[in-house]
C-alpha cells in the first residue's frame, strides 16, 4: 500500500484541491481509497498572483514560486492535522501558468521543496516537463488514471478550466484536450463579481449568436489531430478577443459558448457510456446541452466527491506510479517519443535527524 495526498489547482482558480488515498496493487490491477479530501480556497493575494503571474519580472516570478510552495505546505499541513493522516508522498501538480510544448516549454509554479518543507512529507512534483522535453503535449495527464481507476466508462471527459477526453482505442489509451471551459466562462462570471455561473442559470437566460458561434467553431485548433493540449495563452490570445469583438448582452456571450463547448464535445463523443467531472459537470444548462446535441450518450455524473477532486486523486495516483518507478506520462496520449516517469522528488528531510 502506498498513501499519497494528491494536490490540484486548476486554470479556473477555484482553489486547492486535496486528496488523500491508498493504493494497492495486485496482479497488475490498482484499487484506491478516498480517506479524506478538501478544497482550499484562495485568498485574494494568492488568487490575483496566479491570475497574473505571466506578466512577472523573472525576479517577482522565482519569488512567488517559493511563496507559492510554502504556502501550499502550510495547507496541506493542516489538512494532514486536521485528519490524522499519514501520506508516504505528496504528489502535487502545481498551477499552470506557461505551456508551450511546441516550444518544449511547460510551467506550473509552486516549489516542490517549499511543499516537503512545511508539511513534512516527501513531495513528487513537475509532472509534466520531462514528456514535454521528449516532444509530447505534457497533458493531458490524467489518461493513465481513467485506465486504471475508471476502466468502466468507454469515455472519461473532465470539465474544468479545459475539456479533456480519454479513452481506448485499439488497445491504446487515446486523449487530448477539447476546448475551453470554465477558464472562459468564469472569466466573464468574474467580471459582473461572480466566481461562476451557478447551474448555468445566467447561460439559459441568453440566446445563441449563430455568428459567433461559427466563428468559434473555425478556429484553427479544432481542425487539427493528433495529440493536441490547450493552455492559457490561447485562450487569452485568441478566444477572449474574438467573444469580446461580438457587440452583444452578456447573457448570450456565456449561452453562445455554452453551445460552443457542447457542440466541440459532441463532435467528439457520439455514443456510449460517459464518465462527467470537473466544475464543468454542476452546469446543468450545458450538460442539457450536450444530452441534446449527442442523445446516444449515456452521461453519468457521479457523486460529488469524484466530481470534485477526480484531478486531485489521479495526480495522487501519478505520485504512486512514480513512487514504483512505473510509467505515469503515455506516449500514446501525449505523443512524447516514449512512455516516460514524469516528476522531481524533494526530500522533507532526515527522519528524526538520523544521519
Amino acid at each position: 500500500m502506498v498513501k499519497i495526498i494528491g494536490l490540484m489547482s486548476g486554470t479556473s482558480l477555484d482553489g486547492l484541491d486535496m486528496c488523500y488515498v491508498e493504493f494497492n496493487y495486485n496482479n497488475g490491477k490498482w484499487d484506491y481509497k478516498i480517506g479524506a479530501a478538501e478544497a482550499g480556497e484562495y485568498p485574494l493575494e494568492i488568487k490575483n498572483k496566479l491570475a497574473n503571474a505571466q506578466n512577472m519580472s523573472a525576479l517577482e516570478y522565482a519569488t512567488f514560486h517559493s511563496d507559492y510552495g510554502l504556502y501550499i505546505g502550510r495547507v496541506v499541513k493542516a489538512f494532514i492535522d486536521k485528519y490524522n493522516l499519514q501520506p508516504d508522498y505528496i504528489a502535487s501538480h502545481g498551477h499552470t501558468i506557461f505551456h508551450q510544448p511546441s516550444k518544449r516549454f511547460t510551467a506550473q509554479i509552486g516549489s516542490g521543496a517549499g511543499i516537503a518543507a512545511e508539511s513534512g512529507i516527501d513531495t513528487i512534483c513537475d509532472f509534466r516537463t520531462t514528456d514535454v522535453a521528449l516532444y509530447g503535449q505534457g497533458a493531458p495527464l490524467v489518461p493513465i488514471g481513467d485506465r486504471n481507476l475508471f476502466a468502466q466508462y468507454d469515455y472519461c471527459l473532465n470539465m474544468g478550466g479545459f475539456s479533456n477526453i480519454s479513452y481506448n482505442k485499439e488497445d491504446q489509451r487515446v486523449a487530448y484536450d477539447i476546448s475551453p471551459v470554465n477558464y472562459v466562462l468564469n472569466h466573464y462570471t468574474r467580471s459582473i463579481g461572480l466566481e461562476f455561473d451557478k447551474d448555468g442559470e445566467i447561460a439559459r437566460s441568453g440566446n445563441i449568436s449563430k455568428e459567433l458561434l461559427n466563428d468559434l467553431n473555425n478556429l484553427d485548433f479544432y481542425t487539427k489531430s493528433g495529440p493536441k493540449s490547450l493552455g492559457r495563452e490561447w485562450v487569452e490570445d485568441v478566444v477572449i478577443p474574438l467573444i469580446d469583438s461580438y457587440n452583444i448582452i452578456f447573457e448570450d456571450k456565456l449561452c453562445t459558448f455554452c453551445e460552443h463547448v457542447a457542440y466541440q464535445i459532441g463532435s467528439h463523443i457520439k455514443s456510449g457510456k460517459v464518465l462527467l467531472t470537473g466544475g464543468g459537470a454542476f452546469n446543468l444548462y450545458l450538460v442539457e446541452r450536450m444530452r441534446n446535441l449527442a442523445p446516444q450518450c449515456e452521461y453519468f455524473v457521479p457523486d460529488s466527491m469524484t466530481i470534485n477532486y477526480k484531478e486531485a486523486l489521479i495526480f495522487a495516483f501519478l505520485g504512486a506510479l512514480y513512487s514504483m518507478n512505473m510509467p505515469n506520462c503515455l506516449s500514446s496520449v501525449t505523443g512524447a517519443t516514449r512512455d516516460n516517469i514524469g516528476g522531481a522528488l524533494y526530500k522533507a528531510g532526515l527522519k528524526n535527524n538520523l544521519l
